[in-house]
């Protein structure tokens, strides 16, 4: 059981030297620790009770009488810290060994070592940010294109947060208007009128819900990236195509049939769509057994696969192979490379449908060519729609999930007043639509549900 009164302490930037370190203290101990492991080049206190907050002070860790480090100290004081909590920032040289030397000094004079995400944990539980806002901390560590970045800041500053308080003061409005009349029916009546205004309130409602899940269905590949996989019979530039992307031979090239065995993934990036890229085995007969294992494995991705760039060879035509992977990948979005242009071309975009039904383009992945055509097929398929700023997506499946629950529970709403229902049953759903949405910004969220939320996150944060 975690221990939300002791004082934490945590490496805040990621294992490895460079050339600055942080380490974060936070609770009631953080300031009375570092006045006394931090002093001038004298040996003198630096006072950091009387600090003023948001203040930095230059200093020296010291163990007794020995220097360990000179440092940077940050104060910040409650309630306007990141936790909500007295924080000290101490930036250190960012060598491992004397990170470590310092973690170790902190944690002798009555801190201990936060679990991953009790800082932001810790945030959450001080009010200093709703739940949305404590899992935008972590997409925006882990964003990797502007559309994550931008929509985690838009989180973080309380977009999503506010839309869902607007949300949920409509429904408790109508909720303590129903209850009122069913315990005052002198003074408040339901009648149709009523009946048709609460209709309007919540189907509209539902319709904000399910614009925002349609939204962010067509950009979840933003923030996740498209798993691709490259698929084709042996020697027709798989392997070739995936150094291309890359910008480096990252898998081994031969003009040996079979010398791709096991898959090769990697993560790419085209104008800010990423690609999680997995180089697969050609598809072919073979009674080598182990490149059967890597064939059977090709199979495997595919099924899982967002998209497939099925290569073919448009120097040769289609044999029975190709016609064989086609069939594996026909219920996929896919793209079909027709590589080797820069030979005679025998099998052209007039003639794909007479294997596959997508979209295709003409390349030489020896010479680069065609390779720009390529990117802008990739996008123009997962980038249907402008990306508004003032737009909210989400791209979280929790908040996705209690979205769709909301949503199903205001539906109800709207059939009983249909159905012509007691009103003492609007309060049900419409109450159950309430905790939903509490849900997502962490009202009422269980305790199992929140430690696997901040045990995602990285350590320090």
């Amino acid at each position: 059981m975690i221990n939300n009164e002791d004082t934490i302490t945590a490496i805040a930037t990621p294992r490895g030297n460079s050339g600055v370190g942080i380490i974060r203290i936070s609770g009631d101990k953080a300031i009375a620790i570092a006045d006394k492991i931090i002093r001038s080049r004298q040996g003198k206190s630096l006072d950091l009770f009387s600090a003023d907050t948001y203040s930095a002070h230059y200093g020296f860790v010291y163990r007794e009488d020995k220097i360990l480090d000179e440092i940077i100290c940050i104060v910040y004081k409650k309630p306007g810290s990141y936790t909500g909590e007295d924080v000290i920032e101490i930036c250190c040289h960012g060598g491992m060994y004397v990170l470590d030397l310092v973690l170790s000094l902190i944690q002798e004079n009555g801190a201990r070592l936060a679990e991953p995400g009790e800082f932001t944990r810790r945030a959450f539980l001080n009010g200093r940010m709703d739940l949305t806002q404590a899992e935008s901390v972590m997409d925006i560590i882990s964003s990797e294109n502007e559309f994550s970045r931008a929509n985690s800041m838009s989180h973080l500053t309380g977009s999503l947060r506010n839309k869902i308080s607007e949300m949920r003061e409509k429904i408790i409005h109508e909720t303590a208007f129903i209850e009122s009349a069913l315990d005052d029916p002198e003074h408040y009546e339901i009648d149709e009128e009523y009946k048709s205004h609460l209709n309007d309130i919540v189907s509209g409602i539902g319709s904000e819900i399910s614009d925002i899940l349609k939204r962010s269905a067509d950009v979840i590949y933003l923030k996740n990236g498209v798993d691709t996989v490259i698929a084709g019979k042996p020697n027709v530039g798989k392997s070739s195509l995936l150094n291309l992307f890359l910008g480096y031979d990252r898998a081994i090239v031969t003009s040996l049939p079979g010398t791709t065995r096991d898959v090769i993934s990697e993560r790419i990036s085209i104008e800010g769509l990423v690609l999680n890229l997995i180089d697969t085995a050609g598809i072919r007969n073979s009674s080598d057994e182990i490149e059967s294992i890597g064939i059977e494995k090709t199979k495997e991705h595919i099924e899982k696969a967002d998209l497939v760039l099925f290569l073919m060879d448009a120097s040769k035509e289609p044999d029975e192979e190709d016609r064989l992977i086609a069939s594996l990948i026909k219920e996929k979005p896919c793209i079909v490379i027709l590589n080797k242009t820069d030979l005679d071309i025998r099998f052209g975009e007039d003639r794909v449908e007479e294997i596959i039904k997508s979209p295709a383009v003409l390349m030489s992945v020896k010479e680069r060519i065609g390779e720009k055509e390529l990117r802008e097929k990739i996008q123009s398929l997962f980038i249907k729609n402008e990306i508004k700023d003032k737009d909210i997506y989400i791209t979280n499946k929790r908040q996705s999930d209690s979205f769709k629950e909301a949503a199903l529970s205001l539906s109800r709403v709207s059939g009983s007043i249909k159905q012509g229902m007691s009103e003492d049953v609007y309060t049900v759903d419409l109450m159950d639509a309430y905790a939903r949405l509490g849900e997502m910004i962490g009202e009422d969220i269980s305790d199992d549900l929140a430690d696997r939320i901040f045990s995602e996150f990285c350590m320090g944060k």
